[in-house]
């Protein structure tokens, strides 16, 4: 089957009035991604070789959003909706290319197993015309029902068509389906619309094959795979799904969740082997962790890099651009920020660390900031090998500090300091005695003053 050619039309046309959303449904995201994206990559990874979306409502939007996860994807609008098989046709031009295998997909199912389109895929190399996905729901009530003699897929039945023997059936169409490409689009154009709705319904491929002597036949996939998503609740139940695969595929790797219910991942989370994540950690798109890293509780990452045994919060927020090297530690409350934190160092407290380097080894005191924002631009802060920087520092860029500097707590530096310099940047103590006790008469007395003014 490796070497059969398939492209994948993912339908994507419909409005989603029941997200109550200005933004198309299929762009909502699962795990930091469009749902629509989950499905392209369950089709590549089936081997699907060209992609063909159709869309409709927010089409500009759609193809701006298409560019950044299927950029070489070709999109088709579907003016009118006129039903399933109107829509598949909407991409004729990419479905009279060729391919073998033509897989039809919907874009509003995130989770589908690549696994169960590979099947799909599968019965057409050996000799199906058409291979309609099934599962099997809790309830089948509402769902079309597969109906099946010796083997073979006879009909799809709408419940309200069903008998009641029919409706017994468990086993429901989940509306996704290959057909081999030299049938496919001859099948497409024998669907009429002779029905109550007056649409163009893609389940009567099944009876047009049948009729000409075509092998139709259904494969199974988990409810889980099959499931639509309509509103913003079962949005939110597909988040969870996504979350407890994620979930148990990092333990089963090698990874400790302590809490695994209570930690999110991003589509693209790469975590490595003997890794401990905490409670309560919160993982966005772009973060990469190397084997041995600790992630303490409350933490909240997104496109950072953490490489092998470092250690980070709790409560610690890397941001874009945060590279840690090997055995770095960014602490409590901690902001970092487009930085790299080299090998050893230490950001412990309070701290915020952005368009910097943090030298091997360095020591970073509590409450110190990186001071890289005029209100206009960005400016960079570059602390050397070894140095140690007091508490509640403040570094105005663009500033330096050589290797093995030493900056005085407290201290506001705005010219760089040479290698192993100690350097003050505050004004100096002055000490006056009796005088806090004369201020607070003062203040109490011009309190008093007023509250009898008031009073008054």
């Amino acid at each position: 089957m490796s070497q059969r050619s398939c492209l994948s039309v993912i339908l994507a046309a419909g409005e989603g009035t029941r997200m109550k959303s200005a933004m198309p449904k299929v762009l909502h995201a699962i795990a930091g991604l469009p749902m629509m994206a989950h499905v392209v990559k369950a089709a590549e990874a089936a081997g699907a070789t060209g992609v063909a979306l159709v869309i409709g409502h927010g089409a500009d939007e759609m193809r701006k959003a298409v560019q950044k996860f299927a950029p070489k994807a070709e999109t088709f609008v579907q003016e009118k909706r006129l039903g399933t098989a109107h829509a598949v046709l909407a991409a004729r031009e990419a479905i009279s290319k060729g391919y073998d295998d033509i897989l039809v997909m919907f874009g509003d199912t995130p989770l589908i197993d690549a696994q169960a389109l590979a099947a799909a895929r599968q019965k057409l190399a050996e000799g199906a015309a058409v291979a309609v996905i099934g599962f099997r729901p809790p309830s089948p009530a509402g769902y079309g029902r597969l109906i099946e003699k010796a083997g073979h897929l006879i009909a799809i039945r709408e419940e309200k068509d069903c008998s009641d023997e029919e409706k017994k059936i468990g086993f429901c169409n989940a509306g996704m389906m290959a057909v081999t490409g030299k049938h496919a689009l001859r099948l497409l154009d024998k669907v009429g619309n002779k029905n109550a709705k007056g649409e163009f319904y893609l389940t009567d491929v099944v009876e047009i094959a049948g009729a000409e002597g075509l092998d139709v036949v259904a494969t199974e996939a988990s409810f889980e795979s099959a499931l639509g998503i309509n509103n913003r609740a079962e949005l939110a139940e597909a988040e969870a799904i996504w979350q407890a695969r994620r979930r148990r595929e990092a333990m089963l790797s090698g990874v400790t969740l302590i809490a695994p219910e209570t930690v999110y991942f991003s589509h693209d989370t790469e975590i490595g082997t003997d890794t401990i994540v905490e409670p309560n950690v919160w993982f966005g798109p772009g973060v990469k962790i190397a084997s041995g890293a600790k992630i303490h509780a409350f933490s909240h990452i997104e496109g950072a890099t953490i490489a092998s045994n470092c250690d980070v919060g709790p409560f610690a927020r890397l941001r874009p651009g945060a590279d840690l090297r090997n055995k770095a530690k960014v602490g409590n409350f901690c902001e970092v920020k487009q930085a790299t934190i080299e090998e050893g160092a230490k950001v412990n407290h309070l701290t915020y660390i952005g368009d910097a380097r943090v030298g091997a080894a360095a020591n970073i005191g509590a409450g110190t900031i990186t001071c890289n924002y005029d209100g206009y631009s960005k400016f960079f802060t570059d602390i050397g090998e070894g140095a140690f920087v007091g508490s509640n520092s403040s570094l105005v860029a663009p500033v330096s500090i050589g290797k093995g500097g030493y900056i005085a707590s407290g201290s506001v530096i705005t010219e760089s300091v040479p290698d192993d310099a100690l350097a003050f940047g505050r004004a100096r103590q002055k000490t006056i005695p009796g005088k806090g006790k004369e201020l607070r008469e003062r203040l109490a007395s011009a309190a008093a003053a007023r509250k009898k003014a008031a009073a008054e």
